[in-house]
């Protein structure tokens, strides 16, 4: 096997340096290689750069000594594992759209290239503790877009990450985990077997190298992640502080869809989302149809239009609509004057609706009054 070029060995380095988004390394990044910033912070040698202090450097120099790129990446090849840079062929070119908080790179275990899988891909987020509803919500509307052909993308998180990522497998369909933590760690633990499943179904990827562990900033740092590799965005249920919202935030501050799922008004759990929706933050969705039709193609993704059922005195014209309310539901009916008086028409008029109307099956002659006809 080739030995890895320098620029993947130093965003390797960057990726142990470095926490997710940092911004100060992206800044870096955009003016030199990736080699190139690795060896002027071993150095010291920086060139001046906004937002790089004393402290900053000696935080990244703490973190160098005992670094072994190589290993890492052998450590990911054992689990079937690459890691991805930007120039790759399976780069998402979305993922520039974060600007200085672009990854240095990605860490990904799975089957597929990353960059097509997110071009037909959405996110459904929500709630760790999430009601049976949310569970099942989250799972319906994963299978349905999975059976459309979309790519489910969460955060294989309890709740509404795991129900939205087991729809999809139930049906066969695509997901990718974007996890907090390395690849090779199963967090939580009690999503050990779905995690296993993503990585040989899906698609598992994270910013952090092997053996990383997750802690609270690497969780909404997570969100960004998602929130611009997909095309939108759908949070099923969340709490009015949930961190699910920083991935619809996110979302939105980067031109994707935004959209939400209306709970019971009386759930806590769905008080975030609802605020969602009411500031304009978010577009209400009930279905996959729904959904695809805000982020998919024009023309090609629309959902049908909801009506109910047409009944067969919708279709009559005004006038004869018009006789058969003036017809009482008695048994006696009345007879064609009564109807003219009530109606507001001629009584020619009436006597010609009438006879429309029994053709129709709507009516009936009872000697010199008309009557409803009852209906099993």
């Amino acid at each position: 096997m080739a030995a890895p070029e320098p620029e993947r060995l130093a965003r390797v380095v960057l990726s142990r340096l470095s926490e997710p988004g940092d911004a100060v390394v992206g800044r870096w990044l955009d003016r030199l290689p990736a080699a190139d910033l690795v060896e002027a912070i071993r150095t010291g040698t920086v060139p001046d750069h906004p937002g790089l202090d004393a402290t900053r450097l000696a935080g990244y120099q703490a973190r160098l000594p005992g670094l072994d790129p190589e290993t890492d990446l052998k450590r990911v090849r054992h689990t079937g594992g690459r890691f991805i840079i930007p120039g790759d062929t399976e780069w998402p070119s979305q993922l520039d759209d974060l600007g200085d908080g672009r990854p240095v790179g990605l860490w990904a275990v799975g089957t597929g290239s990353l960059r097509l899988l997110a071009l037909r891909s959405v996110a459904v987020v929500g709630s760790r503790a999430c009601t049976a509803y949310g569970a099942h919500v989250a799972g319906e509307l994963s299978a349905q877009l999975a059976e459309r052909g979309w790519v489910v993308v969460s955060g294989a998180a309890y709740g509404i990450d795991a129900a939205a990522h087991r729809g999809a497998l139930a049906v066969g369909g695509m997901t990718i985990g974007v996890l907090a933590c390395g690849v090779d760690v199963a967090y939580p633990k009690g999503n050990a077997e779905l995690i296993r499943r993503i990585g040989v179904q899906g698609l598992l990827v994270s910013e952090l190298p092997p053996g990383e562990h997750p802690n609270r900033f690497r969780f909404v740092l997570r969100n960004r992640v998602i929130a611009a590799l997909t095309r939108g965005t759908v949070v099923v249920e969340a709490a009015v502080r949930s961190g699910a919202l920083s991935t619809a935030r996110r979302a939105r501050d980067l031109n994707r869809h935004t959209m939400g799922v209306a709970g019971p008004v009386t759930s806590e759990l769905s008080a975030g989302v609802h605020a969602l929706i009411r500031s304009g933050g978010a577009t209400l969705v009930t279905d996959a149809a729904e959904i695809g039709e805000l982020i998919g193609a024009i023309g090609d993704d629309l959902a049908p239009q909801r009506s109910g059922p047409v009944l067969p005195r919708d279709l009559l014209e005004p006038p004869v609509a018009r006789v058969l309310e003036a017809v009482p539901a008695t048994a006696e009916g009345a007879p064609v004057e009564r109807l003219a008086r009530r109606s507001g028409l001629p009584p020619d008029e009436v006597l010609q609706r009438l006879y429309e109307l029994g053709s129709l099956g709507f009516v009936e002659r009872h000697g010199a009054h008309w009557r409803l006809v009852r209906r099993r």
